[in-house]
């Protein structure tokens, strides 16, 4: 019993040691990255790289087994932020690009993996479209969090191109992951399903009509406390979103396997209308709270993204991964170019649209090891594009980013 206790007590000042090194050190290496003028999910991401167990493990077990829990929490804080600041009104205004930046992209990515990457590397088409599907999705993590400060900064927010870059990043993710599960079925034998395809649409419509509903009922108790004078107070209400957002969460995973639902949008979708049907005041003041509940979870979130990557693969990856990565780069482009067809944005501001779909982080990191678990042969590849991926675009497309907003997008203050 002693032993058990120590053991017990061990393990957590284990976990407290690495959550100490995660948030002190990579807060530091931040703030280094900044003092250089470079983003500082640049210095979180080397801090998790060289913490995590590839390098010097000095994250704990623990961590590391709960850390894709931990970084979808973290998405959840900025998405809720992010729906709190958008407005319907602007997305409209961008029409039918806003619906094609959710999907076109990476469909253009995919399609040049399968073109390409069996002249490259000597694959199957088919494992070409399980690559394509890795490292087809832009990453929220890095792409939402900007959008968001480009949106409070007002800065091309009258065309609506960081809400429409933030709506499209947030959906993209939803294609891809199903196009991904499709695909690796196909690899393994199962053959294709017309109904893993219907997913997409129907975990769309789905996370975003639940997600609408759940902000509708919260805003509505919001105000009805109000009208009674009985108002909830802003530390609490902020309990009660979130409290709402991970049980929307969880409902995904409770509909695994017989429907789709797409929690991360149900999260968005919920904000968007606790902010449309709430008093300005209320959705500032929620606002303010969960950009400071931010400044840990971004810390949380990127380091672990960090310590997901496995850089022994990049030694195995050659310059046939660098030049797969800008061929798939060069479609994902083309796609993001026929997206904008009709949309009457500049040239400048269509360059930045282009720079913002660039940056692999959070799915790669998720999905990347998949095949290799599963045993396909094209496992290892895959997972060294994976970590490719992140390790060139994550820093590119946060330096091009943070760069270039000031010459590319109109201050519309």
């Amino acid at each position: 019993m002693p032993n058990s206790v120590f053991f017990c007590g061990q393990g957590l000042i284990d976990v407290l040691t690495s959550l100490a090194f995660v948030f002190l050190i990579g807060l530091s290496m931040g703030a280094i990255c900044q003092k250089l003028r470079l983003p500082k999910i640049i210095g979180m991401l080397l801090t998790g790289v060289i913490l995590g167990p590839y390098v010097l493990g000095l994250l704990d077990e623990k961590i590391m087994n709960i850390s894709p829990e931990l970084r979808k929490m973290a998405l959840v804080i900025i998405l809720i932020k992010a729906g709190l600041s958008l407005d319907l009104r602007d997305l409209k205004r961008v029409g039918h690009s806003a619906v094609l930046m959710a999907f076109l992209p990476a469909v253009c990515e995919i399609a040049g993996c399968v073109l390409f990457a069996p002249l490259i590397f000597g694959v199957s088409h088919m494992e070409a479209a399980v690559m394509g599907a890795v490292l087809g999705a832009v990453s929220p993590a890095v792409v939402v969090p900007r959008m968001v400060q480009l949106m409070e900064m007002q800065r091309g927010t009258k065309k609506g191109i960081p809400q429409m870059i933030l709506g499209g990043a947030s959906m993209d993710d939803v294609v891809v992951i199903v196009l991904f599960t499709t695909f690796v079925g196909m690899a393994q034998g199962d053959g294709v399903h017309a109904a893993a395809l219907l997913d997409i649409p129907v975990s769309i419509v789905l996370g975003v009509g639940l997600g609408v509903l759940t902000g509708f009922l919260l805003a509505k108790f919001f105000q009805h406390r109000y009208d009674k004078h009985e108002m909830v107070r802003n530390s609490n209400k902020t309990i009660i979103v979130l409290g709402a957002a991970f049980l929307l969460l969880a409902v995904e995973d409770w509909l695994k396997g017989r429907v789709a639902v797409s929690g991360l949008l149900a999260v968005m979708s919920m904000a968007l209308m606790l902010a449309m049907h709430t008093v300005p005041e209320v959705t500032q003041r929620l606002q303010e709270k969960f950009g400071k509940l931010w400044l840990a979870a971004e810390v949380v979130l990127f380091v672990l993204v960090g310590a997901a990557v496995d850089i022994r693969y990049t030694l195995q990856a050659g310059l046939g991964a660098l030049l797969m990565l800008v061929i798939s780069l060069s479609f994902r482009t083309v796609g993001v170019l026929l997206s904008l067809i009709g949309s009457k944005f500049t040239v400048k501001e269509t360059l930045f649209c282009v720079i913002a779909y660039l940056p692999k982080a959070t799915v790669q990191a998720a999905i990347g090891a998949v095949p290799l678990a599963m045993g396909l042969p094209c496992g290892d590849l895959v997972l060294s594009m994976a970590v490719v991926s992140i390790l060139i675009t994550a820093p590119l497309g946060a330096i091009g980013m943070d760069a270039t907003y000031s010459r590319l997008l109109t201050n519309d203050k």
